[in-house]
């Protein structure tokens, strides 16, 4: 797909647009869809992510269009909808929320209004993608693309998010991994990297269950001050993904100077070159996997957040950009 642009379009000049990155793209001939999804009634430390998509896309207007690592991501259509009325108002109801019995039905509500998103996307043969708030946002996207073909997520966080339920939300962004992988038609297989804060439920889970592939941060710390390379590191967890790939990125799964307003930062994490090489990795292995979406949750408002958040977000897109 060729998005239409107008002819006097200039992918060099300043944005002058109030799209995502500038581009004048409509949904119509977008082949990426995003979908933002302020919603962070299950935050269990700090309250800064419901206003993060509105933060990337400011920040986006920054973001030059050809990048080092993916190049110019952008000529194959990208753009953030707008959200349906029904899941602005479950949004909206949330923010004010404070009954858990309220929350749990307000996040019901969203992963069912986010699947059926996902599912009209993928019905246009487009590759749908959310934008969050916590990491309980992408449940609904996540299991609607796995309906359609089995799929293996990339997981990229500081936590295992395999608690089932926290705080009493059984949607919690804690436990976004936990419901993949207990929903109809779970993944083949969840590949975990820069985990770093956990609980023994959560480890014991890992070692038991065969489709949980984790590569704490810490052994990999080990290996690289051992003299190991990085390179070497993510090629063997890229190499435990199936065919076809999800990618879940909480951006805490970075090293927090570079996202300090994120709900629930733990020191330690990737650095960002760290993160373009991984996702350049990835691209290149694009032979044997296809990407079919991604997330990218927990961004806070900052302005630091926004900037690293825009970044990742088009370098996201340039995976699947090249990788489809």
């Amino acid at each position: 797909m060729v998005p239409a642009l107008p002819n006097d379009f200039d992918p060099d000049a300043a944005a002058i647009g109030d799209g995502l990155f500038g581009l004048p793209n409509g949904p119509e001939d977008a082949r990426i869809r995003i979908l933002p999804v302020e919603f962070q009634a299950t935050c269990s430390y700090r309250l800064n992510t419901a206003d993060g998509p509105d933060a990337v896309l400011a920040a986006s207007h920054q973001v030059d269009l050809d990048s080092p690592w993916c190049g110019q991501a952008w000529k194959v259509g990208l753009h953030l909808d707008e959200p349906p009325a029904e899941l602005q108002a479950v949004v909206k109801a949330a923010r004010t929320a404070s009954d858990a019995n309220e929350i749990n039905h307000l996040s019901t509500a969203r992963t069912q209004l986010v699947t059926e998103w996902t599912r009209a996307r993928l019905a246009e043969q487009r590759v749908p993608a959310i934008l969050g708030g916590d990491h309980s946002c992408p449940l609904g996207a996540i299991t609607a693309v796995n309906a359609e073909r089995p799929i293996s997520i990339l997981h990229v966080d500081a936590h295992h998010d395999l608690r089932p339920g926290y705080e009493g939300f059984p949607e919690s962004h804690a436990s976004i991994m936990h419901n993949v992988l207990e929903a109809a038609g779970s993944v083949e297989r969840i590949v975990q990297i820069g985990i770093r804060d956990l609980c023994g439920q959560e480890r014991q889970r890992a070692a038991d269950d065969p489709r949980i592939r984790t590569h704490y941060w810490s052994d990999w710390t080990r290996r690289m001050f051992g003299g190991e390379s990085f390179a070497t590191l993510v090629g063997e967890a890229l190499r435990e993904l199936t065919d076809a790939v999800w990618i879940s990125f909480d951006i805490d799964g970075l090293d927090p100077t570079l996202c300090p307003g994120t709900g629930t930062p733990v020191p330690g994490g990737l650095s960002f070159d760290q993160t373009m090489y991984l996702l350049d990795a990835l691209r290149a292995r694009s032979s044997q996997h296809d990407i079919v979406g991604f997330d990218l949750c927990e961004v806070g408002a900052g302005e630091t957040d926004a900037i690293v958040g825009a970044r990742v977000l088009y370098e996201l897109c340039g995976t699947m950009t090249l990788a489809t």
